[in-house]
């Protein structure tokens, strides 16, 4: 007798379904391996580059090394720098994206104009056109005495004509301090007593004024070489004054381990994401 099943007939218009071949389960892994590695590395590069982008156009972050702006901001403060807030340059597309002029009492970032040129932090007094004079420690811009409520003075600083009377009017009166090339250069842009600042440059002054080296030690600020303005402390950490100085690589292991160990007690939490003026 015949099986059953060979008995069955298939009615017409049926036919089969064939199932599909089904991929060894090692096929399937290494495809699935091999789109997650190209997600990875393309979320990867994107990251990169918005990172690139964010640190070269937009913001960047900053460490205060000394003491010269204090008490506005303090040694170990980690500021963040809008690099995206001043303009004045010319370029073209100042006219359309959101910058503005740097302005009278501007805390900015630039680069020293000397040496290695590493990053100072101080505020704008004088901008292209003004007369700057310093009588008694009192700072005049353009001939008005200038209200300064951030300012500190510290008397225990040996007496410095350059914070008490500014500017030289002959070169007898110019500081060892002071570098070279200002020294040869002051004079010139002194007029009837008073320094004038010429096109596209800046006269900048810490507020601690006297434990600070600024302008009236070394020159102007030039316009190309500010990085931006600091706009918020977002960290802040207690740390020497002398941090700043060049260090062996030994001291700066130790520091850095010291630092850590002690950083919850060391952190100035009331100083954390406060906006910089």
């Amino acid at each position: 007798m015949p099986d059953a099943l060979d008995a069955v007939e298939i009615p017409p218009g049926l036919r089969p379904v064939e199932t599909p071949p089904v991929a060894p389960a090692s096929s399937h892994s290494e495809e699935r391996e091999h789109v997650s590695a190209w997600e990875y590395l393309e979320s990867l590069l994107v990251t990169i580059v918005l990172a690139l982008f964010g640190t070269s156009f937009v913001v960047q972050s900053f460490k205060i090394p000394s003491q010269s702006m204090e008490p506005t901001l303090l040694v170990g403060d980690h500021l963040l720098v809008n690099k995206f807030i001043f303009g004045g340059s010319g370029a073209w597309y100042e006219k359309i994206l959101p910058y503005r002029a740097v302005r009278h009492g501007d805390i900015i970032v630039f680069k020293y104009p000397f040496d290695d040129h590493p990053y100072y932090v101080k505020r704008v007094i004088g901008v292209p056109g003004d007369r700057i004079k310093i009588v008694d420690q009192q700072v005049y811009v353009n001939g008005v005495l200038q209200n300064e409520p951030c300012v500190i003075h510290d008397p225990s600083v040996p007496y410095d004509p350059f914070g008490d009377t500014f500017p030289p009017t002959t070169q007898r009166y110019l500081r060892t301090e002071v570098r070279p090339e200002w020294s040869r250069e002051i004079l010139s842009h002194v007029v009837n007593g008073e320094l004038v600042v010429p096109p596209n440059k800046y006269f900048a002054m810490g507020d601690n004024r006297d434990r600070s080296s600024d302008s009236r030690y070394w020159g102007f600020v030039d316009r190309q070489a500010i990085l931006g303005g600091p706009v918020m402390i977002y960290w802040s950490v207690e740390t020497d004054a002398d941090a700043g100085e060049d260090l062996g690589i030994r001291a700066r292991l130790h520091d850095f381990s010291d630092t850590l160990m002690h950083l919850p007690a060391r952190t100035r939490w009331k100083r954390m994401f406060h906006q910089v003026r």
